[in-house]
């Protein structure tokens, strides 16, 4: 608009402002005020009913972390992006361990702030939050990050190694080193910028940015811009080589091996080479690899298992077997556990069967066993048919119930439905659903909608129901 009309613009957009205001003041609406309730301290999952939080969902995470290896400590600032999802008074944040926390802000003003139990964080902004506004919460703090050992599911969180730290986060390990709405079911976008002692190399999801050193000190920058679920964050730092190659279609592929465990003339290139191999077959089967980058850490980290996080598994050396059949399954599970994430924890079959699957994939591929061998084989040998798949448990979330039954039932789904509509789902379930969360009944719904056909007396026997199905 140019000269008088667009003084005359602004004397309308004045006059309609003035007779909305009038309006409101005169509304019931306008006089109710903002009925302010705390979030609630966790997200509703039985199997872990504090963890995560209510109120509020989070769009990102800007984790920057100083790490000092002669005291094992951090200093760190994480500023997380959110939105209520209510008109919130307060809210919790998930953040365990003797992590002293120095300063907090929300809006750039100072918010009080407790610690209650093992892992609530309960903030009080200054003032209350309205439902469907961003806020932005910082939270300064430092100390030594301690592992989480829980007797059923085994070391997650921040583990220190001789060189350095990894942080493996399933099922509960992130707030250890951040503080966190720690539930799958609230993925966001992540930058991680982590300073080191120069000689130390740092590795995390996603696309490295620019590295500096200033005053013997290097600050890599790392992001992941596709949603991820706080579980599948991860943070490598240590003594490493790296090796940077291509997987298919120009995709950016960063492979590292612990320079302490590279023993192998050679091991670095076979390592990123079989990646770039599986991803490639991978696409072909499952539809289009879902991040910007891939790779993988192997690393002497001493868990004994290797995990899926998001872009760029981590192998730990003692697993023993970083060969093919391991890397098609953590890689597997980009498509199928980081892009679809289970909103509960009692679906995470859709994860393990469908990695776990991957596998038996592989080596019908390469190694020329036909997946119905496979299948016969682990019908033949298993021993314990209790549990039930899609409903395994809290402490049974890792049980052979999950990995070798859930591979199972969908080999068993193959049989039933065909090759062509099953190879359909395993390209279509995953493009239609990407980057978001799902469940067992999803899933199951999915299938017979897309095969016009009537599947729950199926899937009862093998998802919800106790026993060793009839063949």
């Amino acid at each position: 608009m140019r000269g008088a009309n667009r003084s005359r613009g602004r004397l309308v957009v004045i006059s309609c402002a003035l007779s909305v205001g009038l309006l409101a003041a005169t509304s019931p609406a306008a006089e109710a005020a903002p009925r302010y309730s705390p979030g609630a301290p966790g997200a509703g999952d039985p199997y872990f009913p504090d963890m995560g939080n209510g109120g509020y969902d989070v769009g990102h995470y800007d984790i920057r972390l100083a790490y000092h290896p002669e005291t094992q400590a951090i200093d760190a600032t994480t500023t997380i992006l959110a939105t209520a999802t209510q008109d919130l008074s307060r809210f919790d944040l998930d953040f365990q361990g003797p992590l002293t926390i120095s300063k907090l802000t929300v809006n750039g003003r100072t918010a009080a702030f407790t610690r209650s139990g093992a892992q609530e964080l309960v903030i009080t902004p200054p003032s209350g939050l309205r439902k469907g506004s961003p806020f932005v919460v910082s939270v300064s703090y430092a100390g030594v990050p301690q592992q989480i050992d829980d007797p059923a599911l085994g070391v997650s969180g921040w583990v220190a190694t001789k060189d350095g730290a990894v942080a493996l986060n399933q099922p509960i390990g992130a707030a250890t080193y951040y503080p966190v709405n720690d539930t799958p079911d609230d993925k966001a976008t992540y930058t991680q910028t982590i300073t080191v002692p120069a000689g130390l190399t740092v590795l995390a999801n996603g696309e490295p940015g620019p590295t500096t050193t200033r005053d013997h000190q290097t600050t890599f920058r790392w992001s992941m811009n596709r949603p991820m679920a706080s579980e599948l964050a991860m943070l490598a730092i240590g003594d490493y080589h790296v090796t940077r190659g291509v997987a298919a279609g120009g995709l950016p592929n960063i492979t590292a091996i612990g320079k302490s465990i590279d023993t192998k003339p050679g091991q670095g290139k076979v390592f990123n080479d079989t990646t770039a191999q599986i991803i490639q077959w991978e696409s072909s089967v499952y539809g289009p690899y879902p991040f910007d980058s891939t790779g993988g850490i192997l690393a002497d980290v001493g868990v004994g298992y290797a995990l899926e996080t998001q872009s760029r598994p981590v192998y730990d050396q003692k697993t023993s077997r970083v060969d093919g059949d391991l890397l098609a399954h953590e890689l597997g599970h980009q498509w199928f556990g980081d892009s679809l994430t289970p909103a509960r924890w009692s679906d995470i079959w859709l994860n393990e069967g469908f990695a776990t699957y991957s596998e038996w994939l592989y080596q019908e591929k390469f190694a020329g066993v036909p997946v119905q061998q496979t299948f016969a084989k682990t019908y033949a040998e298993e021993k314990d048919w209790s549990g039930k798949v899609a409903d395994p448990g809290r402490d049974h979330i890792f049980d052979d119930l999950v990995y070798n039954r859930g591979a199972m039932a969908l080999q068993a789904l193959r049989v039933k439905i065909g090759d062509r509509d099953f190879f359909r789902l395993l390209s279509l379930w995953p493009s239609t659903q990407r980057y978001g969360n799902v469940s067992t009944r999803q899933f199951t719904e999915f299938v017979e909608r897309l095969t016009h056909r009537d599947l729950g007396s199926f899937f009862r026997t093998w998802l919800y129901q106790p026993g060793k199905p009839a063949l």
